[in-house]
């Protein structure tokens, strides 16, 4: 027969349980990986794997075709967008740009542009929060703003993908996410290049970038940077001369679940 004393323990473990559990499937994480070298495939380890297979989020493709995904993250405008968009129409290029409040409010004309030239806009949330500091009602405000906004100035309906501010996630915040319709997108190529005050030249960028391209690989590079701009031309020649094509992040669902995301 349980004591008293073994009864107020139960009772008391059943209820800070779902507290427990909580917080551990809200433990943030930070994305990295192993990164790509002699066109060997970028590892982000099988934790990692594991998470993202668990809520069908994605950085990279099978591996098995020569294929990359150019994405980009806008938080704010610094000039260079148009430069790049005009690289991207030259070379018939297609991108993902993940934008924020910030960015449709002071940039309009460019996100109009994207759409127009057929490019994936996707969601970077409203006002650039911690997704695993918010709490569900603002987490989804954040996304729904940014999607109710892209839609009123572009007429784009659809917005499927999403790249939570500075790679912080958890399995909370995926979960949550993909049960609003959203597949994470984060990234197996990148550069340090955000830093606007630290631009180390075109052909910094350019090397960096093109030390880590394996198939399947995503890009992740941001619009603030002058190197980007003036790099990328020779990022997408050289690359197509090794054979590589670039495609949409709607391919990218095709190659890695073999259906179409819409």
């Amino acid at each position: 027969m349980w004591n008293k004393s073994l009864v107020l323990v139960v009772v008391f473990m059943l209820s800070v349980l779902p507290y427990l559990a909580s917080a551990d499937v809200n433990t943030p994480h930070g994305w990295g990986f192993k990164r790509a070298h002699d066109g060997k495939s970028a590892d982000a380890g099988a934790e990692y794997e594991s998470i993202l297979e668990n809520h069908d989020a994605v950085y990279k493709g099978t591996g098995d075709k020569k294929t990359l995904y150019l994405t980009f993250d806008n938080g704010y405008e610094n000039g260079f967008t148009e430069q790049i968009l005009d690289v991207l129409k030259q070379e018939q290029v297609p991108s993902a740009f993940f934008i924020t409040g910030h960015y449709i409010r002071t940039a309009g004309d460019l996100v109009k542009r994207m759409v127009d030239e057929g490019h994936v806009v996707g969601n970077h949330s409203w006002s650039h929060p911690d997704f695993t500091q918010t709490s569900k009602e603002e987490l989804l405000k954040e996304l729904e703003k940014v999607r109710q906004e892209t839609e009123a100035l572009t007429g784009q309906k659809n917005m499927q993908y999403v790249r939570p501010p500075r790679g912080v996630f958890s399995e909370r915040t995926l979960a949550l996410i993909k049960e609003a319709g959203y597949t994470h997108v984060f990234w197996s190529v990148s550069v340090v290049d955000w830093n606007t005050d630290a631009q180390k030249g075109w052909q910094h960028s350019y090397d960096h970038i093109m030390e880590q391209l394996h198939p399947g690989a995503v890009l992740l590079l941001h619009t603030v940077s002058e190197d980007n701009a003036k790099a990328l031309q020779k990022v997408i020649q050289d690359a197509k001369s090794e054979g590589y094509t670039f495609q949409s992040l709607d391919q990218l669902m095709v190659e890695v679940t073999g259906d179409a995301p819409f």
